[in-house]
This record gives structure tokens, C-alpha cells and sequence, in this order.
């Protein structure tokens, strides 16, 4: 199947990736990022087990390793030396089959850290010294790095999404540097900075803010000064950022990929499928029900509306450099897509 924006035309593989069958792949509520190393290997996470799974271009499983996480909501990689390394932003939670898909009872444990490419952790990020982690939640969504290669010291930013909606800096040594919480702009405050990114398309790196709730995204400088916001015109639910070639991808949670050119202008759409997000198809205690619908005893089982072509649930998205696009979605048993550029 092809779609289609502008002048771009992709072949639609749904399925794409190999996963090894087993109830937790086909029971898991998917919550995870994705990313591209740099030899063209595809890297993300299990539906359900805390494993790290890395992928041929062509879906075919190459390797995968048991991770000290919950869940791998935010991955991001960068390159120090000649070494490439994960990065996972661990929010602490995940929805548990076993209850419902309700979250575990208690404090969520929120945590980044940096692994080398075979799963041996090489750096942990400490709690942000602000006073409203006293009280308040730290569960981090995202995490980017300014890199050497694209003109920067190495220095790491956080987004504590789910907790209380900050974006945290760290040197590349982790040691913390300060935050924003979008009071600094003329936006306004953050609601859910659920992606972080540093846009590396033009002669100044700029680093993008997903204000999901807010249905926009904030712009900043390399050291958190604000400088525009855009999107809130034609976006609804922006999760995640990759770049292909001239282009930015927003994957929109709200069932569509976002296209963008160098000015932040929307070409359109791919995958569009937003009203998914609105279908009754739950229960009276979960009436809506999405991402997924409503089994014959009651609970959520994985939708049994899937598209190829249509997009349920965004979560995360990755590029490589052939401009292909690696899809994965937030729902029972995952969704693994690959988008092939024409």
C-alpha cells in the first residue's frame, strides 16, 4: 500500500518487525520510543517484557537485552568518540495486564539512563535538585543530547512529562545544570512535555519541546532561551520528533503522522486517521476505550480495527538515512511499522 504527502510517497508495511510470539508480545500494552543506530539497525522495545530490541532494516530481529526499566517510553541515541549509545527515559509505570491494564499501586520511580548499544548501563541521571520533587512526581518521558557533532558539549535534556511538566538539563558528565518549564517564553507553562529533540536542519541547533496537552510545540535555543511556538492550529497530541532529510515528522498520538518543512509549515498529513481517537468502542467504566476496544468479557483487548495505511495511536517515530520511517504505536500487543520512501 503507498500514502502519500506533498511530494513524498511511502510503502506501508505494517507487521514490520519480527517480534518472537509469546503472551506477553501479544497481552503487552506497548508505551515505548524507537530509534536508528547508525548502521541502519532499528532499536526499540518489547510490548511487555523490560527487554531492548534491535532490528534489521528488513524486520528481522538481530539481538535483544533485558534493561533495569519499567518501560522504555523515551529512547534517544548520540555518539561520544567513536562509541554509539542508548539513551532510555523510564517513567517509572507501566499498564499492567495482570490488573486490568491499571498502573501498579504506588510511587512511580522515574529514571534516564545511558546504556552502551549491547545493554551494559554506563551513566544514570539523578533526581532534578528542585524543590517540587519533595512532594511532586518525576516520571521522564524523553531525553535528547546536544551532540559534539552537531556543535554541542554533550549536554543532556530531560522531559518529565508525566510528572510535573519540566525539562531538565544535565552536563554530558550528568551532572544537573538547571530547568524550564516554558514560564520563561511567551507560550506559557508546559502541560505534558512529553518529546524532546534538537533539530540539527539548520545552521543554528534548536531544540523542540512536544507540548502535548497544549496541542503545540515550543522552540528554544541550546541553552533553554525561548523563541517561538507553533502548531496549535493543526496539531493535536505531538509525542515524539524525527528528521528526514528537509523534513520534520511529529507523530501525533491522535492517530496521524504531522509533516513539516524547514519553517515549522505543515505539508500535511500521512496515516490519517483521527477520529479513531473519538470511537465509542469501550466499556461504561472506559467508554471510549481507545487505543484499543472493549472485549466480550468486559476488559480492553487489542483493537480488532487495525488499518494498513491508518494510524491508531503514534507514540513513537524514527528515520533513517535512506528517508524510510519506523512507526511504533501506544496499544495492546504493539503496533511495528514501517514506512519505505519511494
Amino acid at each position: 500500500m503507498k500514502i502519500t504527502v506533498g511530494s513524498l510517497t511511502y510503502s506501508w508495511t505494517d507487521s514490520w518487525a519480527q517480534l518472537p510470539d509469546s503472551p506477553s508480545r501479544r497481552l503487552g500494552w506497548a508505551h515505548h520510543g524507537v530509534v536508528v543506530a547508525q548502521n541502519g539497525e532499528v532499536i526499540t522495545f518489547h510490548p511487555g517484557d523490560p527487554t531492548v530490541l534491535t532490528f534489521q532494516s528488513n524486520g528481522a530481529l538481530v539481538r535483544s537485552w533485558k534493561a533495569p526499566v519499567v518501560e522504555a517510553h523515551g529512547m534517544a541515541l548520540s555518539v561520544d568518540g567513536s562509541r554509539e549509545y542508548l539513551w532510555i527515559a523510564d517513567p517509572g509505570a507501566k499498564r499492567d495486564q495482570a490488573i486490568g491494564y491499571q498502573y501498579q499501586p504506588g510511587p512511580r520511580r522515574g529514571q534516564v539512563i545511558k546504556f552502551s548499544l549491547s545493554g551494559r548501563a554506563a551513566l544514570k541521571l539523578a533526581l532534578p535538585a528542585l524543590a517540587v520533587y519533595g512532594s511532586g512526581t518525576y516520571s521522564p518521558t524523553s531525553v535528547t543530547v546536544f551532540q559534539q557533532r552537531h556543535g554541542g558539549v554533550g549536554d543532556i535534556w530531560v522531559a518529565d512529562g508525566y510528572g510535573e511538566s519540566y525539562v531538565h538539563r544535565y552536563s554530558n558528565s550528568g551532572d544537573y545544570l538547571g530547568s524550564i518549564n516554558g514560564e520563561e517564553g511567551r507560550a506559557g507553562r508546559f502541560n505534558c512535555p512529553h518529546a524532546v529533540y534538537f533539530d540539527t536542519r539548520k545552521t543554528d541547533p534548536e531544540l523542540y519541546v512536544a507540548d502535548r496537552t497544549n496541542r503545540r510545540v515550543q522552540v528554544f535555543d541550546t541553552e533553554g532561551k525561548f523563541k517561538r511556538a507553533f502548531g496549535s492550529d493543526f496539531l493535536t497530541s505531538p509525542s515524539a520528533f524525527a528528521v528526514s532529510g528537509d523534513y520534520l515528522i511529529i507523530a501525533e498520538l491522535r492517530g496521524r503522522l504531522a509533516v513539516l518543512d524547514r519553517d515549522d509549515r505543515l505539508v500535511g498529513y500521512l496515516g490519517a486517521n483521527p477520529a479513531i481517537a473519538d470511537t465509542e468502542r469501550g466499556s461504561p467504566k472506559d467508554p471510549l476505550g481507545w487505543p484499543n476496544q472493549q472485549g466480550p468479557d468486559g476488559g480492553l483487548v487489542r483493537p480488532g480495527d487495525l488499518e494498513p495505511g491508518k494510524f491508531n495511536s503514534p507514540h513513537g517515530v524514527a528515520a533513517d538515512q535512506h528517508g524510510n520511517l519506523f512507526v511504533v504505536e501506544w496499544l495492546i500487543g504493539g503496533r511495528y511499522t514501517k514506512l519505505a520512501k519511494s
